[in-house]
């Protein structure tokens, strides 16, 4: 199987490049998926650059199941967690009792989630730097 893990990375980068121009725009709504998009795909390129797939679309479950000897912190699960909750209510109508998706998601929604994408992408970037070093 071919390693795929760098083209999952440059989407990766790709796809918080748009979280960061739909919230300039105050599509918040698609700033915040885009940004849980960037991070999922940042995870799963690490996953493939260690020789493993992954499944999935929850963030925190992703770098759970990261191999032991990659250290992940609590504070970093955390993170992926709160992008956890992007993934379907920032998209569809049944993902809140009534009302549209954009009518949810505002500035300091997005703003928090391409925060967070950020700091999970970088980490991923270390990780995979580190991992291509030692081989």
């Amino acid at each position: 199987m071919a390693d795929r893990s760098l083209d999952w990375f440059k989407q990766a980068n790709r796809d918080l490049e748009h979280a960061t121009e739909a919230a300039q725009n105050r599509k918040y709504e698609w700033a915040c998926f885009a940004a849980q998009q960037a991070a999922e795909k940042a995870v799963k390129a690490l996953h493939l650059s260690l020789g493993q797939e992954a499944w999935g679309h929850m963030v925190s479950r992703l770098l759970r199941e990261l191999p032991e000897n990659v250290e992940v912190t609590e504070e970093l699960i955390d993170k992926g967690r709160a992008l956890d909750n992007f993934y379907i209510p920032a998209r569809y109508p049944n993902g809140h009792p009534e009302g549209a998706p954009f009518e949810f998601f505002g500035k300091k929604q997005s703003e928090e989630a391409i925060l967070y994408a950020s700091e999970i992408i970088g980490f991923v970037r270390n990780e995979m730097a580190k991992q291509k070093r030692d081989h």
